[in-house]
């Protein structure tokens, strides 16, 4: 069996950091939302049908293979919380994932504006992100996805079973990541390093 935990918020609230450090303390794998992103870029260009179709074709076939072959990942994501097709979509690898044998955690992180702003423009984002490195365009789609979508669920909005939300804008990703593995009693996989970063 292979369980999924999903980092999930805005943009720039620290979602790929925070991952980073859950995959070193507990050997999971990991695929952040940019990893089809900039190969799919890169093949069909920026934004374009067939970058779409590929995009989601490369993450469905991820989970499924994960879940063939007992693949604890995790996986980071934006979520715009006032489309419906945005709970279908996550409900629907919740399911892939439980109805296999494993768990399905989903972590909800929240940073103010000004926080986000300043991570946007970190170098280790800038290394992983080759979208991002337009620091002009980044910044003004960072804000104008602020102003269009609903990108943290309300207060008393719980989606999962496991749905946990933590407001980390003035906590390193390490205590973030310790704070996930606490509350979901994560325990950590007997796996060599290059098995789950093989290359990072």
């Amino acid at each position: 069996m292979a369980n999924l935990i999903i980092l999930c918020g805005p943009q720039a609230v620290g979602k790929m950091t925070v991952a980073e450090s859950i995959r070193d303390k507990i050997k999971y794998n990991l695929m952040t939302n940019h990893d089809s992103i900039e190969v799919s870029d890169r093949i069909f260009g920026f934004a374009t049908p067939a970058q779409k179709e590929f995009n989601a074709i490369f993450r469905e076939k991820v989970f499924e293979i994960a879940v063939k072959h007992n693949i604890d990942m995790l996986f980071t994501y934006v979520c715009a919380f006032e489309m419906p097709e945005e709970k279908e979509y996550l409900t629907g690898l919740s399911d892939l994932f439980t109805s296999n044998g494993g768990n399905f955690y989903f972590v909800e992180l929240r940073s103010d504006i000004e926080t986000r702003l300043k991570r946007n423009e970190t170098p280790h984002r800038m290394e992983r992100k080759a979208s991002k490195r337009d620091i002009e365009w980044s910044r003004a789609d960072l804000l104008k996805s602020a102003q269009k979508h609903k990108l943290n669920s309300d207060k008393d909005e719980i989606w999962f079973e496991n749905h946990i939300k933590i407001d980390n804008s003035n906590l390193e990703s390490d205590e973030v990541a310790d704070m996930v593995i606490r509350e979901f009693n994560l325990v950590a996989n007997e796996k060599e390093e290059r098995e789950y970063r093989f290359g990072v």
